[in-house]
């Protein structure tokens, strides 16, 4: 039923109760799955120069150590929990919209269902914050599995 699976992480607790579910599911369907770090060009905006900007747009995170150690941290982490489970596993480090570089991996690398986490937000939090989950809901044709954290 599915062959690849899409699990978004950012490293937080939320992504990575997430994390758990699209292991499993890994597991118990024998799929290989894909773990991408999205580095959101809009919250780095305001701290980089123009020129910065445009060079991480293309690629250029491995001028940022910082930003790119915490990404592969990330991702090394879910790496690390498939592996346990004796399942493949692809990094991914992006940088764009997250939720449209989200949809946009998925839907260039035959991704059949996206695992990610939810704050399980609502009313004014979830219209002031957003929600990269109800993005991607919104955006995409293929199954997506929200796992809500509870508080």
């Amino acid at each position: 039923m599915y062959d690849n699976i899409l699990v978004p992480t950012d490293g937080s607790e939320t992504a990575e109760v997430a994390v758990e579910h699209a292991v499993e599911m890994a597991k118990r369907y024998e799929a290989t799955l894909h773990t991408l770090y999205v580095v959101d060009i809009d919250a780095v905006n305001f701290s980089l120069g123009t020129e910065q900007l445009d060079r991480l747009k293309s690629g250029g995170l491995d001028e940022m150590d910082d930003v790119k150690e915490g990404a592969e941290e990330a991702t090394g982490r879910v790496a690390d929990r498939a592996s346990e489970e004796g399942v493949d596993v692809v990094e991914e480090v992006r940088a764009g919209t997250p939720h449209d570089t989200i949809v946009k991996y998925a839907e260039n690398n035959g991704i059949d269902v996206i695992v990610m986490g939810s704050h399980g937000r609502g009313g004014v939090k979830r219209a002031l914050l957003g929600s990269v989950a109800e993005r991607v809901l919104r955006t995409t044709h293929l199954p997506v599995f929200v796992v809500d954290v509870e508080e």
